[in-house]
C-alpha cells in the first residue's frame, strides 16, 4: 500500500503545480506604511475588510469628496468597510502641508475619522510600491498611472483590486455604491 500512496502523492503534487496561477498574486496586505500620526501599520490589519484606497489632496477641486468618503465610511463601516486616505502632492502641489496640518485640515473641515496615512507619492519615480501595484493590476476599469487626486481603488476582503474609479466618480455615486454593495 505504501508505494500506491507515494504514487498518489506525486500525482496530486504534479497536478497542483500544473494549475494556472492567479493573475493577481499580490495583495495590499503585503505593505507597511505610516499612519498620518507616524504610527507604522501593516495593511494586513485590514484583512477581511472591503477597502476603498484613495489618493487625496487638501487644495484640489475634488477635496470636497472628503465629505462623501466620510459619509460612506460611516454608512458601511459596521459591515466591514474602510476608507484609507493617502495624501499625495503629485498633482499641482495640491497637498503641500505636513502630516499634522493635513490631519488637522481633514478633521476640522470634513470630520474625517477614517484612517489617513502619511503623505506618499502615487506617481513618478518615487511612487510608493503600493500604488505601483495598484496601477498595474488588470481590472475591469483601467490600468496605468493615476491621472489626478481622488482616484479610488476598491479592494475585496482578500486584498485584491476589483474596481478602479477616476477622480470625477463621487464616493456616493451609483457606480461606486453598486460596486461596494456587491462586496459587502
Amino acid at each position: 500500500m505504501e508505494p500506491v500512496m507515494k504514487t498518489i502523492t506525486i500525482i496530486v503534487t504534479l497536478l497542483l503545480l500544473m494549475l494556472p496561477k492567479s493573475e493577481q498574486t499580490d495583495s495590499v496586505y503585503q505593505y507597511e506604511l505610516n499612519l498620518i500620526n507616524g504610527q507604522k501599520i501593516s495593511l494586513s490589519e485590514f484583512e477581511g475588510d472591503v477597502l476603498l484606497i484613495v489618493n487625496t489632496a487638501s487644495e484640489c477641486g475634488y477635496t470636497r469628496q472628503y465629505s462623501g468618503l466620510q459619509n460612506i465610511y460611516d454608512q458601511y463601516s459596521e459591515k466591514g468597510f474602510k476608507v484609507l486616505g493617502f495624501p499625495a502632492n503629485n498633482f499641482g502641489g495640491q497637498e503641500p502641508g505636513t502630516d499634522e496640518e493635513i490631519a488637522q485640515f481633514c478633521e476640522m473641515n470634513f470630520g474625517v475619522s477614517f484612517p489617513l496615512f502619511s503623505r506618499v507619492s502615487v506617481k513618478g519615480e518615487d511612487q510608493h510600491p503600493l500604488f505601483t501595484m495598484l496601477t498595474n493590476i488588470e481590472n475591469p476599469d483601467f490600468t496605468g498611472d493615476i491621472s489626478w487626486n481622488f482616484e479610488k481603488f476598491l479592494i475585496d476582503r482578500n486584498g485584491n483590486l476589483v474596481r478602479r474609479f477616476k477622480s470625477n466618480v463621487e464616493p456616493d455615486s451609483e457606480e461606486l455604491s453598486s460596486a461596494l454593495n456587491s462586496l459587502l
